[in-house]
């Protein structure tokens, strides 16, 4: 049984799928488009729109369209235009080419109804404009859909760079504008005139095409704004004076129209019509671009309003997604599809479940059935069509028999006139009375012929109105099977092959009639040319009466060949009428054959409707007893998270609260999808998915949180880790008392995670509580705090070169000698270490610059610089450094020049700027290419400053040479005694200083670790800067003396270690 119906299937699914798809969209464009007066319903304009995507075109379309009566029906013709335009702005991307192959007929029909006087036909005339211009206009700009959905840079590129392409498209818009406002302007008109409001159907007609009208002026209003700010900021404003007096018309108009739409109550239910500003935009004013803020029009959700309205006469719903375009493999066996709780859980008992399989086998059944059911429908549609191409080659039989009915009527009148020729010819020759009387019986014979004729025409007429009687009544036989089965494609492809076969026979038969004629022309012309004997032989009588004798025989033999014509058409008509009653008979048949099936198809299609109803049922109970499994799995896991928390093993775990910041805000993006799969899921019982997947997502994110809260509250104050430790139990409370009304399909509607969010907030706000206090400063500022610090140094810099020279001058007029010159070797190498500092500055700044565009994506560069915190936090500290040890460099070259200060404190803060340097550089290089150039150029400027320190220490070390006095040491006079005193005074005075090093040192040691606390730093990730761990006991003095050690040089304030940069 099933390799039957999967050959069966294989054989007709694909002809009954298209002819399925064909009976659908040609019942939703017959319902849509009508001649009553009501407006389109949203669900067939639905339809036809989702036929375009599905055949990616408008194909079927246009085919059953062109079909419509346009010219007999202004309503109809009316209701058309608003389905092309709902077609145009939703409908596939193909759809303005398929279109634009009818724009010459889309205009005629325009022309036709703009000259009548018809409220209906002129609007007919505006819409029809107003199509044909959007067609043109998106036909021309391609990158623009139909839709007018368009970003500001895509629209930027549609207009170009070029100013006259600007310029030009600025006025096309106008165009397309106005058309739209012309539009609606006179539908309101006729409304205000006439009896008819928006709460009748008649005013609903006129109104519903303005829905659209109103999206297109929406985004034709941003498009214009745009582009004149952007003509305005290249051209002169006198040559825009016309543009900006057409936008202020469009704008009042514009305007007037949004207020009138918006206290009508029928667009009150099926969109929310934005307000435009008080006043236009000032395009003289560039900065009003700012305040200019985008139309944003919405249409709330029409279903409900389409379930209040029942339609009696809808047909079967389309599925939005076709399960019979995907059939499952048939050489191959039905794998059992696992579902997503199995997927996370597994199956309860290790194996698949039996109802799937049959709800899968039943669904496949039911398929096969439905596939079946259109093939016979198709058969069905077959003969119906082939039924109607023998009433058309009846009916084009009967327009040849009125055909040749003419042509007898012409000739008989041919023939009168002939007759009468020749009686005023005999009235003349009365002498004559042997030609009279040759003349009188040759006019007898035509009179006869005449009669003949007659009768024949008579037949005609009779078996014409015989026939039409047979077509009027099998037209009304197939008016009823018409209402529900309506021609395919291909049928109307065979029907158009017969009427060119019908066509080239009947041209046929009318070159056979044409040659019959030819043929009694020549014999009238044969006529004339005895007549013109008969008048020559009035001279002689001899000649006459031969010539007499001929014509009387040829007029014998013309008279045979007539006779001969007329049985031939007698016996040709009685073979027609014949041949009617066949197909009349036959047709009789097939019609009933039709009717019997078509009562047959339909019982079956009831029993599967009820058999689909039950299925739906039980996958609704299915769904729902999924959805109670994974609940039951979601309170298990909080209930194992909330163990946790009282677990003694436990006690031991910790968190840090950045992490358990990140678990926060993804358990509160999951409580929004829970939120949304629960809304999904009232929409659609059947199809539980979302639910089950927001769910298990849900339940894991907030164990996750729950457990991090309890692991960050180890580590974090006792008030704080209370709190935590609270709204953790409690948000656990609240997911629990959520599942538990999800278990229950009562309280699965007021069910709201609302609570759950309010508790996850909190513990995400007790995390950003627990965060070091230097991440205080909030992340939207990093960025500008970046730009703020680099110019800051820059500007010290500046100003520390500017100290210098004039420190140079200063030098230059108080001193002379070896002072000036020791100032100048001093001053010159402060200054060329300034400009080494300045040029790491700019290179650090274009390498910055080159991150933040390489690695920003799509995003601003503040949400890098948010992003990236601590990096950024590493540059503000670096660049605050490299400013703070230019300022304190040149304080201490003026204390050393002017002899009030230390050449130790120079050499120091000499270092202390190659440490802020070289940070600098680490926080630049973090996040560098490797490969870039300008990484290469910084790490050069790098090595610059550290010669150029060097420089600075040595020649301070010179110039301290030069200018100390070292007193020679003179022990001659000194005894014995003297000498050992000298000698353990000399140690006491070592080991003082000694002692004295050690404790500055210790004293060096905590101020690095203060440092390190005001800035933010844990002491467990204090790299050895001072030589000393966290908790590591102090160093004990050394055993011997060590004097040739050189102390480590004391570092700023505010300096990070290199790993916060990361």
């Amino acid at each position: 049984m099933n390799t039957w119906v999967r050959s069966r299937r294989s054989e007709h699914s694909l002809g009954a799928e298209r002819e399925h798809f064909d009976k659908q969209q040609l019942s939703s464009i017959s319902k849509a488009i009508n001649s009553t007066e009501t407006p389109v319903k949203e669900k067939h304009a639905r339809r036809i729109i989702l036929g375009t995507h599905r055949e990616k075109g408008a194909y079927t379309f246009w085919s059953y369209s062109l079909g419509f009566p346009l010219a007999s029906s202004s309503i109809l013709s009316w209701k058309f235009c608003h389905v092309l335009h709902k077609v145009l702005r939703d409908g596939h991307h193909n759809v303005l080419q398929d279109c634009m192959r009818h724009h010459g007929s889309l205009v005629e029909v325009g022309k036709m109804w703009a000259h009548l006087h018809d409220k209906y036909g002129q609007l007919v005339g505006l819409y029809t404009k107003l199509l044909c211009t959007k067609m043109e206009f998106h036909a021309k700009h391609k990158t623009i859909p139909p839709n007018l959905e368009v970003s500001d840079d895509d629209l930027e590129r549609a207009a170009g760079t070029d100013i006259n392409n600007v310029f030009q498209l600025t006025v096309e818009v106008f165009d397309y504008m106005d058309g739209e406002l012309r539009l609606a302007e006179t539908v309101i008109r006729q409304l205000n005139t006439s009896i008819a409001i928006s709460s009748l159907t008649s005013g609903q007609c006129r109104l519903s095409p303005l829905i659209q009208v109103i999206l297109d002026c929406s985004q034709l209003y941003h498009f214009t704004v745009k582009l004149l700010f952007k003509l305005h900021a290249c051209l002169p404003a006198d040559t825009l004076q016309g543009h900006r007096d057409r936008f202020h018309d469009q704008f009042h108009s514009l305007k007037s129209f949004f207020n009138k739409a918006r206290d009508m109550l029928y667009f009150k239910r099926l969109i929310q019509i934005p307000r435009l500003p008080d006043t236009p935009p000032n395009f003289l004013h560039a900065a009003s671009l700012a305040k200019h803020k985008k139309l944003v029009v919405v249409i709330p959700d029409q279903d409900q309003f389409e379930h209040e309205q029942p339609d009696d006469d809808d047909d079967e719903p389309e599925p939005l997604i076709d399960v019979a375009s995907s059939p499952a493999p048939v050489a191959q066996a039905p794998m059992p599809s696992v579902d997503i709780f199995d997927q996370a859980f597994g199956p309860p008992n290790g194996a698949f479940d039996d109802r799937d399989l049959q709800i899968d086998s039943l669904k496949r059944d039911l398929e096969l059935l439905r596939a079946e059911l259109d093939r016979v429908k198709a058969e069905a549609q077959r003969y119906i069509t082939q039924l109607k191409s023998q009433i058309n080659s009846l009916e084009a039989e009967l327009e040849e028999q009125r055909a040749q009915k003419q042509r007898a009527l012409l000739e008989t009148e041919q023939l009168r006139m002939e007759l009468e020729a020749t009686r005023r010819r005999n009235a003349e020759h009365e002498g004559l009375q042997s030609t009279f009387l040759e003349a009188e019986k040759r006019a007898q014979a035509s009179e006869q012929r005449y009669n003949m004729l007659k009768d024949k025409h008579t037949e005609l007429v009779t078996s014409h109105a015989e026939l039409l009687r047979r077509s009027a009544d099998t037209v009304k036989m197939l008016s009823v099977t018409q209402q529900t089965q309506e021609e395919v494609e291909r049928t109307k492809q065979q029907l158009s092959f017969e009427v060119d076969r019908v066509k080239q026979e009947a041209d046929i038969r009318m070159e056979e009639q044409k040659f019959e004629v030819e043929k009694l022309r020549r014999e009238l012309e044969e006529k004339r040319v005895e007549m013109m004997r008969i008048k020559s032989s009035l001279q002689t009588t001899e000649q006459a009466s031969e010539q007499m004798n001929s014509s009387m025989s040829s007029l014998q033999a013309e008279k045979e060949r007539l006779m001969r014509s007329v049985s031939e058409k007698e016996a040709e008509l009685s073979s027609l009428r014949q041949s009617a009653q066949l197909q009349q008979s036959s047709l009789q048949q097939e019609r009933d054959r039709s009717s019997r099936e078509l009562g047959e198809l339909q019982s079956k299609l009831h029993q599967k409707t009820s058999q689909e109803e039950q299925l739906k049922q039980k996958l609704l109970e299915e769904q729902f007893a999924l959805l109670q499994g994974t609940v039951t799995e979601a309170e298990n896991i909080i209930q194992d998270a909330v163990a946790k928390i009282d677990d003694p093993l436990h006690i031991r775990c910790t968190s840090s609260p950045d992490y358990l910041i990140s678990r926060a805000e993804a358990a509160l993006s999951s409580v929004d999808g829970l939120k949304k799969g629960q809304a999904d899921y009232l929409r659609n019982m059947s199809d539980a998915g979302g639910l089950l997947r927001a769910l298990t997502q849900f339940s894991h994110l907030t164990a996750d949180t729950i457990v991090n809260g309890s692991a960050t509250a180890h580590m974090a104050p006792t008030d704080h880790a209370d709190r935590l430790t609270e709204n953790c139990r409690s948000c656990a409370t609240q997911s629990l008392q959520y599942l538990q009304d999800l278990k229950t399909k009562i309280s699965l509607q007021k069910a709201d995670p609302a609570s759950v969010r309010i508790i996850i907030q909190k513990i995400l706000h007790l995390g950003q509580e627990l965060r070091p206090k230097g991440m205080d400063v909030r992340q939207d500022e990093l960025g500008d705090l970046v730009d703020k610090e680099m110019a800051a140094t820059s500007a010290a810099i500046e100003e520390a070169v500017r100290r210098i020279d004039d420190m140079m001058n200063q030098a230059r007029k108080d001193t002379s000698g070896v002072k000036l010159e020791v100032n100048e070797r001093i001053l010159n190498s402060c200054t060329d270490l300034m400009k080494a500092i300045r040029m790491l500055v700019v290179a650090s700044t274009d390498l910055q610059k080159e991150i933040v565009e390489g690695g920003r994506g799509a995003a601003s560069i503040k949400e890098f610089y948010a992003r990236n915190s601590r990096w950024t936090e590493g540059l503000i500290s670096a660049s605050k450094a490299v400013g703070w040890g230019a300022t304190e460099l040149v304080d201490s070259a003026d204390k050393v020049v002017l002899h009030t200060g230390k050449y130790e404190e120079l050499i120091v803060c000499s270092h202390e700027i190659a440490a802020s340097t070289a940070q600098l550089v680490a926080a630049s290089k973090v996040k560098a290419d490797r490969s870039s150039k300008r990484l290469s150029t910084l790490q050069q400027a790098s090595r610059y400053v550290n010669e150029m320190t060097a420089k600075v220490v040595a020649s301070t070390r010179t110039g301290q040479e030069n200018l100390e006095q070292k007193d020679t040491m003179d022990f001659s006079g000194m005894s014995l005694i003297k000498l050992k005193r000298e000698e353990m005074e000399a140690q006491v005075k070592v080991l003082e200083l000694e002692t004295r090093l050690e404790h500055e040192r210790l004293h060096l040691g905590e101020l690095r670790k203060k440092h390190y606390e005001v800035a933010g730093v844990p002491l467990d990730q204090i790299t050895e800067g001072n030589g000393l761990a966290p908790g590591s006991p102090k160093p004990s003095k050394p055993s011997k003396p060590m004097l040739l050690t050189k102390p480590s040089l004391a570092q700023k304030p505010n300096v990070l270690p290199k790993n916060m940069f990361k």
